[in-house]
């Protein structure tokens, strides 16, 4: 019955979220029509989630951050006081692969910071594209703004794309993995042992370019990622999501999972942005991908506790 159901699933919704959580249920006794009905929902959304993840390069829209810019800018000056360091090491005439820290959980202050003044600094008629999760470009209000400020879907195809337009890419391997952990983690470089990045840079010939930030974890009071919940809920699964967090943020006061997102701290971002590495030139032409992780992480650990080194006080900066 549980195959029954699974299979049901996926003829009429197209969809392996609802056939997983459809086969989950059948195997309850009295859950055969419960598994169906949530199935079904639950392939509805993935539906809608899907059409929206059809963004693409040229969803960009370089009159809307045009419009928009000087007054987002002023906000992130007042607001989180941020400043970005170093922007003259992206390269000006080739593309790059801009590798981050992540933080702040579903609301990634510090990714907006840094785009706002690559923005600044380039101008807005430079291609620049950031990779998000997919739920990230399926919200109805916040991803229609990510796809014309340049973000696309995070995957190894979109970036190859990307790069091969000319424009720098900015990925955060760490991903949600990173952008949840507990905040008394905060100035810690946490990959969880990725290594595509390398891959990708080595495959499209571009170099790495490390953009190491600070503060985005004081922007709420993160307790927990939530793994082994996320993985008792099969959230892997159903969404591609490892961590079901748990944290202390405003307007919700305790937040699980943080999928509506949250009022962050106005806590000081500061963004730097480390020299180029030439994978071919510092490691030969067959780089151990080991070797390369460590080294890039290396370096960006220390430029973390030398950011943080700087700071006073949490959130104050």
């Amino acid at each position: 019955m549980a195959t029954r159901l699974a299979e049901e699933a996926r003829h009429n919704g197209g969809g392996e979220a609802g056939a997983a959580l459809a086969d989950r249920l059948g195997a309850v006794p009295g859950g055969d029509t419960l598994g169906g009905l949530i199935g079904d929902a639950v392939d509805a959304v993935v539906g809608r989630i899907g059409k929206r993840l059809s963004a693409d390069l040229h969803d960009r829209d370089p009159d809307y951050l045009r419009e928009t810019l000087p007054l987002l800018w002023l906000i992130s000056t007042f607001y989180f006081r941020a400043e970005v360091r170093n922007l003259g090491n992206v390269p000006e005439d080739r593309p790059a692969l801009l590798v981050g820290n992540h933080s702040g959980g579903n609301v990634i202050i510090d990714t907006f910071v840094f785009s706002l003044a690559f923005y600044t600094h380039f101008g807005v008629e430079r291609r620049f594209h950031q990779l998000a999760h997919n739920l990230a470009i399926a919200w109805p209000v916040i991803g229609n703004v990510l796809r014309k400020s340049g973000t696309i879907s995070a995957s190894h195809e979109n970036a190859e794309k990307a790069l091969e337009s000319g424009a720098p890419v900015l990925v955060y391997p760490g991903g949600d993995w990173e952008t949840h952990r507990p905040s008394w983690e905060g100035n810690k470089v946490d990959f969880a042992g990725r290594k595509g990045f390398i891959r990708l840079a080595r495959e499209a010939g571009v170099p790495i370019v490390p953009v190491v930030s600070i503060g985005g974890q004081e922007t709420a009071l993160f307790l927990s990622r939530g793994a082994g919940l996320a993985k008792a809920l099969r959230l892997d699964k159903l969404f591609r999501l490892k961590v079901l967090p748990i944290s202390i943020a405003p307007p919700w006061g305790l937040n699980i999972g943080d999928f509506a997102g949250h009022l962050p701290l106005p806590a000081k971002i500061t963004v730097e942005v480390l020299p180029p590495i030439d994978l071919e030139r510092e490691f030969g032409p067959d780089p151990d991908p080991d070797e390369v992780y460590e080294h890039v992480t290396g370096q960006m650990q220390d430029a973390l506790d030398a950011l943080a080194a700087e700071r006073r006080f949490p959130v104050i900066g």
